[in-house]
């Protein structure tokens, strides 16, 4: 088999990021010959593909057409599927969305951490599948992604082929689709990125690019509250005009009233990211509010909030859960951010005691937590990368009983896991956006003398590869 061949590939199997599984036969026996991945596919369908990358153990095809469709297949809603990154298994009937999503979560324990003696509990599925994201964050960009029919008709490009409001290409940091609809979100949300595109494009205003380090507009975040309605807009520009910007603010005030707030973040650094280095508030009050549980969180335009509001409430209320509190304990949040899970679980424990390392979440998690009258809650700025535990006696806090831990997706430091096997909590609730390096902290956990008890795969993000998971590990003998 050779890179650039043509094939023909059933396809079997499904892997991790959504990829379709084949395997290239020996003599026409069935599941000999290599594994082939190829993006775009799910078991049933036949296709012919192009070998893309040779390995020693495994190849990589692109997709050229589709010879038969899966059974599972369903029409995708939006028209930007199959180009788009950010809904790749759209597609898929939600079921075996759900069905391939717990399947690998748990193969992760068994594969990583070489566990098999816990209890595997039903995925969570979410509902609704369409317009669940409280917030989108789009890119401008100089460089518009085009069609194999348009690059065809290159001689034609024009000006408007130089501007683009919407998501990164696959792969291609430059290159961004102009979207049109997106469903992730509700529809007030393409709305004000149509008319965003419109407004600055008509006025030909520059867009930001990281090579020459000029140019104005960079990023354009929407959030809105699923509790109240409020929308929330945030323009991140590569410098300060505030006649323009005044302006667009006038204009969106005018044209939504349901937008409640505009802020501007100014970035002036070359990193591509959607902060500033200093922010104006155009209109309203700079934040909006939603609710997780019966608790109110103010939402600032940097600030982290579960992207999902209504399946965040089913994910802790599954951790609560896992914790069996009794009300006299003492819990230890790590990576609290702005607090959600540490006032979510309040009411039910003697004090939660937060740690996080990005100052502005724990500056967020104070204002939350005297929002909600959580008195018994207390935040600490911390490097959880490097040990705990000088903090922890520099201000004398108890030793925890329940410690949660809900990680970013490259998982826990080396440095926290030995930290929470020397403050020994008797349970450890782990939520995890990543399985793999949650299983991978599990065995260290396991081998520092705890038990994983079970396991829940809970379904954040829809017609996506992205699975959060619950996990509870008790100390060996405390239980």
């Amino acid at each position: 088999m050779k890179k650039g061949e043509i094939i023909t590939l059933n396809i079997t199997g499904y892997a991790f990021e959504g990829k379709g599984i084949g395997r290239i036969t020996d003599g026409g026996q069935e599941g000999a010959g290599l594994v082939c991945f190829v993006s775009g596919t799910y078991p049933g369908d036949i296709a012919e593909v192009r070998i893309t990358k040779k390995k020693s153990n495994h190849l990589e095809a692109k997709l050229i057409k589709l010879l038969s469709y899966s059974q599972d297949r369903v029409e995708p809603k939006c028209r930007h599927f199959g180009v788009c990154g950010g809904c790749k298994n759209q597609a898929l009937a939600y079921q075996k969305q759900l069905e391939y999503k717990h399947q690998q979560s748990l193969d992760h324990f068994e594969r990583i951490a070489g566990l098999r003696d816990f209890f595997a509990e039903d995925i969570l599925g979410a509902d609704p599948i369409y317009e669940y994201r409280n917030k989108m964050e789009y890119s401008f960009g100089r460089r518009k992604w085009l069609s194999e029919s348009e690059l065809d008709l290159i001689e034609n490009r024009n000006s408007t082929d130089e501007f683009a409001l919407g998501l990164h290409a696959p792969g291609m940091f430059d290159k961004i689709i102009d979207l049109r609809e997106c469903h992730l979100q509700k529809d007030n949300g393409y709305r004000l990125l149509n008319t965003t595109r419109d407004f600055f494009m008509s006025r030909g205003i520059s867009i930001y690019s990281t090579r020459s380090h000029d140019g104005f507009l960079r990023n354009l975040v929407v959030r809105n509250s699923f509790d109240t309605g409020e929308w929330m807009i945030n323009i991140v520009t590569g410098y300060d005009n505030p006649e323009l910007i005044n302006e667009y603010g006038e204009y969106i005030h005018k044209s939504f009233p349901f937008v409640t707030t505009l802020v501007n973040n100014v970035n002036l650094k070359k990193a591509q990211v959607a902060t500033g280095d200093f922010e104006k508030v155009i209109f309203g009050n700079g934040y909006i509010t939603d609710k997780i549980g019966g608790y109110s969180f103010r939402i600032s335009p940097n600030s982290f909030f579960q992207t999902n509001t209504k399946q965040a409430e089913k994910l802790y209320s599954i951790a609560r859960d896992f914790a069996f509190l009794s009300g006299s304990e003492i819990m230890y949040d790590l990576y609290c951010g702005a607090g959600t899970i540490a006032i979510f679980m309040s009411g039910l424990v003697k004090h939660v005691y937060g740690f996080e390392y990005v100052e502005s979440a724990v500056s967020d998690a104070g204002e939350n937590s005297s929002f909600n009258d959580a008195a018994n809650t207390t935040f600490f700025s911390a490097n959880l990368e490097s040990s705990l535990m000088p903090l922890i006696k520099d201000n004398a806090l108890p030793m925890p009983d329940v410690l949660i831990t809900d990680p970013p997706r490259n998982g826990m430091h080396n440095n926290t896991v030995q930290d929470i096997i020397e403050l020994s909590p008797k349970k450890i609730v782990y939520i995890s956006c990543n399985p793999a390096t949650q299983a991978r902290d599990v065995k260290l956990l396991t081998a520092g003398g705890y038990s994983l008890v079970k396991v829940k795969p809970v379904d954040m993000f829809p017609h996506t590869f992205h699975i959060e998971a619950v996990a509870l590990l008790i100390k060996n003998n405390q239980l």
